[in-house]
């Protein structure tokens, strides 16, 4: 090692937990200095760790206890603070996505302070990359014990819109898009995730919603109402929704509103 000094694992461990600790606090709004000069120490001694000769090679222990990390803080902090809210839908929301904002800077800070490990060790490996190690955490920890919850929050508010009520767009167009990035894995789009969890039971609630409705309507007004609700679901996707998401909410509403004797009422109705 060139006379370098070893750096063993729980010595070395103990320092990148400092800057860790640190950044957390400042995610979490407790006072802390400023990160100046910790990138740093932090980088210098990952890649001291990560790049040393057998038996102090630890690049397999750093890369374990990277993704330990965010485990850690999701379970004790991120998901008790959006569980706190999980007893109204918009302070639920609002949680949800001011954490998966901090998720996303602490996974961002730590890329750069692990890099090493990107660029070598797993390169190497074809294991997932830190960003995907990061993406996935949130994914299993807070996704998989919120995302029903999460889900039923955004329908019923959507609902609550289609009753008259206002609400806030920009904030259901970040949750969703949560559902999104959360099935993104190595920079590959996947909609699988925002399919499976919340598209297929919002479709189903869209079927019943306007089953109901449409049993409340009159005849002369059925076909105003009818060009109405489809208008407004467009505007829905335009707003919030994916845009994948809009050929399926309209034929959903379609197959609803519209059966053979209301087509023919549409057609008169735009002569």
């Amino acid at each position: 090692m060139n006379g370098r000094q070893i750096v063993k694992l729980e010595e070395g461990w103990a320092i990148i937990q400092i800057g860790i600790t640190k950044m957390i606090n400042i995610l979490e709004g407790v006072p802390e200095s400023p990160m100046d000069g910790e990138y740093s120490r932090l980088h210098t001694t990952i890649y001291n760790m990560c790049s040393q000769k057998p038996p102090h090679h630890y690049a397999k222990e750093v890369y374990e206890r990277y993704k330990g990390v965010f485990d850690d803080y999701l379970t004790s902090k991120v998901l008790p603070a959006i569980q706190e809210k999980q007893h109204d839908d918009v302070s639920l929301l609002q949680e949800f996505v001011k954490r998966w904002a901090n998720h996303k800077v602490m996974v961002t800070k730590l890329c750069l302070y692990f890099n090493y490990l990107d660029r070598y060790y797993i390169a190497r490996r074809g294991i997932p990359t830190l960003k995907n190690v990061g993406i996935g955490c949130f994914r299993e920890v807070v996704g998989a014990e919120l995302k029903v919850r999460v889900k039923d929050a955004v329908i019923s508010l959507i609902n609550r819109e289609r009753d008259g009520e206002e609400i806030d767009q920009t904030m259901l167009k970040s949750v969703l898009e949560i559902f999104v990035d959360l099935g993104n894995e190595n920079e590959t789009k996947n909609m699988e995730y925002y399919v499976n969890d919340f598209e297929t039971t919002f479709l189903n609630d869209t079927l019943d919603y306007y089953t109901r409705k449409a049993s409340n309507w009159t005849q002369d007004e059925y076909a105003r109402k009818v060009v109405e609700c489809l208008e407004k679901e467009k505007d829905r996707v335009s707003h919030y929704l994916h845009s994948s998401t809009e050929e399926k909410l309209l034929k959903v509403v379609q197959d609803v509103l519209i059966a053979p004797q209301t087509i023919a009422c549409l057609k008169r109705n735009t002569v």
